[in-house]
């Protein structure tokens, strides 16, 4: 009780003498730090837990570990949740999406340490996925429980979701301005003053906090290897194409099997299927294991030999197309074993896969073009790069962030030409065939996907449940022209009565005033004329647990209806008229736009 009261006593205080701007900034910063500490704590779980299995039992005793290494995992993650979480956690940004959708952004608060406990298993164990996801999520959870306790409203609750994307991106890559930029295009925030200096602080706040804990090092460390030349054009054009033609790839083989998973009902079969698959493609392809960066860097410093030494068939790396042939296998295979670490259970993100198949991707066709035969020389380190930022761009469906990633890893602008050009080749195509991301597929299919479209945005943020209005009198199919006029025109105020099935409670049709004008004052008609004589089919329904806010003001428009009926599994609900739900789309509009 002491507590409460000092703490009502600090927001007392706080709201004397300190301003909502200024308390939104103090937080973005606090926000930034939290999401710094949680890459930290969530980075050196995992390379600990990795270390500890791969580089001293895989290392110094056999390679059959690999098959075991998985299951354990994901099996030690299913317990977890289930007895010490109590709940699941969720893929990292698309539930956090979801939160910004159709929760307020309100996030559970398991959701703050449930990433910390399971995410550095499935990958230290072997789980082929990264900890961004993790780590946004983490920090998304702190926020939104932050701004819970301090009472923001939910444009702050939102924007400082936002804040924290930038501040785990930022600490991870040390890589602050693609960090905003990650949090504007994944996020849907708007690019505002209000919305640009929180971001801003955030995103230091966490890169400070980075450089504390692990100072100048840099999970992609490289240099720029040979200049961009306006001959390279076209070579960076196929690389786009590319990029877009396997970020297609990536989004077909993720979600077909994530439906495979999802048709099996029992955790356990999912744990073992997923983890004999995922302990074969690791057994026979090492560098499959965990997020992938140690392989990524040898490609970038032009050791393609040491980032597959450990190649099953011990084939002869001095053959560069056996070589070729083993990262095309790599960018083939690295999807797959994702995709069932997810659907075995595991925890993770994909920005970590994406890049590791970028990088094999880019580093594969430069070597292509350089052994052709042809002449043609390009750099292979340049096209490792560009590939990354081509497969993130047609993946995740963010080009700006694909650019300024790379750009800002690569310490400097030279590459931005074949940057620009192959993720805006990649997003265009990709984008074309698959209007959402991987992390918004589920979300835009059902309709609860916020984007960049204000009358969208608006109208997926709205709740049906507010505009819906009952106090309308029905009536039975029955039921006479005199007990209508006595016992629902007089008594009511509206001009619209649902008939309603007495034993099943259905809606089977709807009597407008208009509809019994006519005849409402024959009094010789009042025994002889029945509701179900006169009742008319309603020009659409709205189905509560189907139709999306989007929908329903489509209805609203292609029926040119002033109230359309509203039912829940076929039973009446009430009403929604057009006057409520445009008045409430109004202050929805000018409560996210304030």
């Amino acid at each position: 009780m002491p507590n409460r009261t000092y703490f009502k006593r600090f927001l007392i205080w706080r709201a004397k003498h300190i301003s909502n701007k200024q308390f939104v900034y103090l937080l973005s910063i606090l926000v930034g730090f939290t999401s710094g500490v949680g890459a930290v704590i969530l980075k050196n779980l995992t390379h600990y837990i990795q270390h500890l299995l791969e580089g001293n039992l895989v290392k110094y005793y056999h390679n059959a570990f690999y098959f075991v290494f998985p299951i354990i995992g994901f099996a030690l993650v299913y317990l977890i949740m289930k007895y010490i979480i109590r709940n699941k956690v969720s893929h990292g940004i698309p539930s956090t999406l979801y939160a910004i959708a159709k929760r307020k952004g309100i996030i559970k608060r398991y959701q703050m340490f449930g990433s910390f406990l399971t995410a550095p298993i499935t990958v230290g164990f072997g789980g082929s996925v990264g900890l961004e996801g993790p780590t946004v999520a983490t920090g998304a959870a702190i926020s939104s429980n932050i701004s819970k306790l301090f009472h923001v409203n939910q444009q702050t609750k939102t924007l400082l979701i936002g804040c924290a994307a930038a501040g785990a991106l930022s600490s991870i890559f040390k890589a602050p301005v693609a960090a905003i930029i990650f949090a504007i295009e994944v996020f849907s925030l708007d690019l505002t003053i209000a919305s640009m200096l929180p971001l801003l602080l955030a995103s230091l706040s966490a890169i400070l906090t980075s450089y504390f804990f692990f100072g100048s090092d840099v999970l992609l460390p490289f240099d720029i290897q040979g200049e961009f030349s306006i001959s390279d054009v076209p070579f960076y054009i196929i690389l786009g194409v590319f990029a877009g033609l396997i970020s297609m790839y990536f989004s077909e083989i993720y979600e077909r099997i994530q439906k495979y998973f999802d048709r099996l009902k029992s955790a356990w079969h999912r744990i073992l299927v997923g983890g004999v698959a995922i302990g074969i493609l690791i057994y026979f392809i090492p560098p499959l294991y965990g997020e992938g960066f140690d392989v990524i860097n040898n490609l970038i410093a032009g050791n393609p030999e040491k980032a597959l030494a450990n190649n099953f068939f011990n084939l002869d790396l001095a053959n560069i197309w056996i070589v070729i042939g083993l990262l095309a296998g790599l960018v083939f295979f690295k999807i797959i074993a994702s995709a069932i670490t997810f659907g075995a259970g595991g925890v993770g993100g994909i920005f970590a896969p994406t890049l590791f198949m970028g990088s094999m991707m880019g580093n594969c066709i430069a070597k292509i073009i350089n052994n052709c035969g042809l002449g043609f020389s390009v750099s292979e380190s340049n096209f490792t790069l560009v590939g990354m930022a081509g497969l993130l761009s047609g993946v995740l469906h963010a080009p700006l962030t694909a650019i300024f990633l790379i750009a800002e890893l690569t310490g400097g602008y030279d590459l931005f030409i074949p940057l620009m050009l192959t993720a805006t080749i990649s997003f265009s195509l990709t984008k074309h065939f698959y209007p959402h991301s991987v992390y918004t597929m589920e979300l835009g299919r059902k309709g609860d996907l916020i984007t960049h479209d204000k009358d969208h945005a608006v109208l997926t943020l709205m709740d049906i449940n507010s505009v819906i209005e009952t106090n309308f009198i029905s009536i039975s199919p029955e039921m006479t022209l005199g007990d209508i006029v006595h016992n629902a025109v007089v008594k009511s105020n509206r001009n619209i009565f649902p008939v309603i099935d007495d034993k099943t409670k259905m809606l089977v049709g709807i009597i407008l005033l208009d509809d019994i004008r006519p005849i409402m004052f024959d009094q010789t008609l009042y025994d002889e004329v029945l509701a179900k004589e006169i009742m008319q089919n309603p020009p659409a329904i709205i189905d509560m647990e189907k139709d999306k806010m989007t929908t329903i003001m489509k209805k609203f428009q292609d029926s040119n209806a002033w109230n359309l009926p509203v039912v829940k599994q076929n039973e009446y609900i009430g009403f929604i008229s057009k006057s409520k739900l445009l008045t409430a789309y109004r202050r929805k509009l000018i409560n996210i736009t304030n």
